[in-house]
Order: C-alpha cells, then structure tokens, then sequence
C-alpha cells in the first residue's frame, strides 16, 4: 500500500526510527495534548485573523498583527523587512534554519466585505482558509514550542510572507531567497497553505502570465473601413497560438483568461488587449510556449498588414499597427529530487501517524526554494475547507490536531533533537 509504514521502513529505516523515538518521547506526547487541549485558542486567532482584510499589495495590517503575536509568544528577532514579510525565530543549538511559513494576503481585493463567522466546528468568511488555516497553523506551533522543553539543532524561522496570490506572483517568497542571509541559511523550507493533511507538494508548478496589447491608429468603422483593427490581430493570434501542441507529461497548458478592447460596435479600436497563462512543471515548455505566442503575434499583425494593405492600396495610409507582451507573472518550476531528505522525513511522518498523503504539483510558495534547487514542499494546516477564492469560503476545525501533530513532528525530525 503506497505510503505505508512497511513501505516508509524500507525506503528510509533510518529516518523511520527517528521518528518513532521522537513520538516515543514524553515531550512529545504532553505536546500532542496540548495541542488538542488549545483548539479554542486556535479558532479565536483564525476568527481573528480573517477580519483583518490583507489584499494584494496591502497586508501590512495583518503583518503588524502577526509581528505582535510572534512578540506574545516568545519568539526572537522578530522584524518586519522591506516588503512586508514577518520573521521570528526560535533558537536551536546548530547552524542554519528551518523555515516555516505561511501566506498573510488573500485574493479578495480591497473593500470585500469579510462576514467572517462560526457555526459550530465551522469558520465561514474569505480567507479563512487560504490562508487563515496556515497561518493560524504556524502560530500553534510556536506556542507549542514555547510549552515544549525539547532541545533541537537547527533554529527554527517562522515567517508570515506576502504576495503568495495571483499577480503578487510569490514577491515575498521571492525577495527572501533573493537575500543570501536567507538563501545560504534555510536548509529546509516548510510551506503551509490551506487546509488539510493529505497532500504533499513536492513539485513546483510553474506558470508565465502574459498581458498582450495590440495598439493601432483606430477609426471609424464606415469612414475609416481598411485601417488595422487591433481585436482582428488578436483573434488571428489566438488561432495560431491555440494550435500550438503540448505534451502530456511534462503536463503543459494554456489559457486565455480575459480579452478586453473597443469602446462601441462602430469604432475600428485603437487598442485590444489579452490576458495568457502558461502553465507547466518544465521551464523549457514554458519558453517552447512563450515562442509560440510571439510567433502567432507576429504572424497575425503580418497577416493584417497585408490585408491592409490590399483594402487601403489607393489611400496609402500609415497603419501604426504594433503589439506588446508585459509579463505580469512568472513562477519558476522545480521538484524535489527523490530522496531529499525532507521528502523521507513527511513521508516518515506521516506513516507514523496512520496518514495517508499524495505527492502533487502546484503553485504555491514553496516554488521558489525548489527553482533554486532547495529543499521545501508545502501542506495543509490540518482540519479541511472548501469554496477557495470565493466569499463562500468555510474552514471545519476536525482534524486540525492531525495537521499540527503532522507539522510538529515534521519540523522536529527536519531540525534534529538531542536523542
């Protein structure tokens, strides 16, 4: 049975063994009750949080109400860096860290009116999952370590990122290991986004956004009738472009999203404009993509110049017709590579625990760490939730103690105890 601890044994033994004694520990086990002793605690932070609004680009309200948390329990070092990002750590007795994050931003823009409420074992509101879960994940487990009087080696970093979501496009993420007090210093990176414990993301799903703008002179449509229309060249790219083959595996796709363009059904427009994404786990599909794209633009303003042209032989105008591509996002794909050794350890974890976790991709923090060829996978933050990105957002408390044990015994077996 795939992730069985028969398994898990065979693979790994040695990593096996130091989490059977980990969990054979009694600080462990006062954790583990502690734990399920503060769930209220747990559900008043989550509430607490996801009434805090922190769109795109404006989560510093939430990123000072994280710093003080990090204050309340304990943490050391606690700062906030110049683009947002909360950091604090927890001291160890070794060189280097282990990192546990979670996002602070939502995808709901500023003004969404946040009804954040409980029924029963159940929190309703936008974000309170994605990522109230994660972030109110991280905070139990600083509490439970400022409870618990277990040594481990490496330090641990516990950060509150920004600009997980959409057009954010992993900047929090990004400016952390673009610092090499952070790169060279973070051995394993620990994840947590959204819900749940039966996912591992080991590999990171990277996608190119593109905005493309096609611009020219514009005019009447009686009038002006021959000049270039700007929604044609787009409508000609798009046919071209979506002819383009893509591979099963690597699994390689794209998307237009959103076209927009004209200002009345008589007008030739000056401008038309479309929204790509381009999605796959290989860079190279990505850039064999990205050519793609250019390549039908250039064809289509070829084609609509020449259909220009032979409308418009006797007036001899200048078309100005000219297209742009803006990227507006790019997250890097990567994988773990088989044995990493924080791959043993989840895996370790889990069958120790009874868990039963699928490896996956997709798009999440831990993409930038694994571009760099670094350890770091992302989980849940236990409990389950559903109706992501939407204001119908729930979050169940059942199951978070799992999650936390999961996360707990996760960042213990990564950072080394004294055995």
């Amino acid at each position: 049975m795939p992730g069985s601890r028969r398994e898990v044994s065979e693979l790994f033994p040695g990593v096996q063994q130091e989490v059977a004694h980990l969990c054979s520990l009694p600080e462990i086990g006062s954790a583990f009750t502690w734990l399920r002793a503060q769930e209220p605690q747990f559900v008043h932070w989550q509430l607490e949080l996801a009434r805090i609004p922190a769109p795109p680009f404006g989560e510093s309200v939430r990123a000072q109400w994280l710093a003080d948390k990090f204050c309340e329990l304990g943490l050391e070092s606690v700062y906030t860096d110049e683009v947002g990002n909360v950091f604090g750590t927890h001291a160890g007795y070794g060189h280097g860290h282990v990192s546990l994050s979670a996002h602070l931003d939502t995808v709901f823009p500023a003004g969404t009116p946040l009804n954040i409420r409980q029924q029963g074992s159940r929190l309703y509101g936008p974000g309170v999952s994605d990522n109230g879960a994660g972030v109110t994940a991280m905070l139990a487990i600083v509490a439970a370590l400022r409870a618990l009087s277990i040594r481990h080696a490496l330090p641990f970093l516990f950060i509150g990122n920004v600009g997980e979501e959409g057009e954010g496009d992993l900047r929090g993420m990004r400016h952390i290991f673009s610092q090499p007090r952070w790169k060279d210093q973070i051995h394993y990176s620990l994840v947590l986004d959204g819900a749940g414990a039966d996912t591992i993301v080991a590999e990171a799903l990277g996608s190119r956004r593109f905005e493309v703008i096609v611009r020219g002179q514009g005019g009447h449509s009686w009038s002006d009738f021959g000049a270039p229309n700007p929604i044609v060249v787009l409508s000609r790219a798009i046919h071209a472009f979506a002819q383009t083959p893509v591979p099963a595996l690597p699994k390689t796709t794209f998307n237009v999203g959103v076209i927009r363009g004209g200002t009345s059904v008589n007008s030739i427009p000056e401008s038309a404009s479309m929204r790509v994404d381009i999605r796959s786990t290989s860079m190279a599909e990505m850039e064999r993509l990205e050519r793609a794209l250019r390549q039908g633009l250039d064809k289509a303003v070829e084609e609509e110049t020449r259909a220009t042209e032979a409308r418009t032989a006797s007036r001899r105008r200048p078309f100005g017709l000219s297209y742009e591509v803006v990227v507006i996002g790019n997250r890097p794909a990567g994988e773990l590579y088989p044995n990493a050794r924080i791959l043993q350890v989840i895996r370790a974890v889990d069958a120790q625990l009874g868990n039963a976790a699928q490896v996956q991709r997709a798009s999440t923090d831990a993409n930038i760490p694994l571009s760099l060829g670094l350890e770091a996978i992302a989980i849940g933050g236990g409990g389950a939730g559903g109706g992501a990105h939407t204001l119908q957002e729930w979050f169940d408390c059942n199951g978070r103690e799992l999650g936390l044990k999961r996360i707990l015994l996760t960042l213990l077996g990564l950072a080394g105890v004294a055995l």
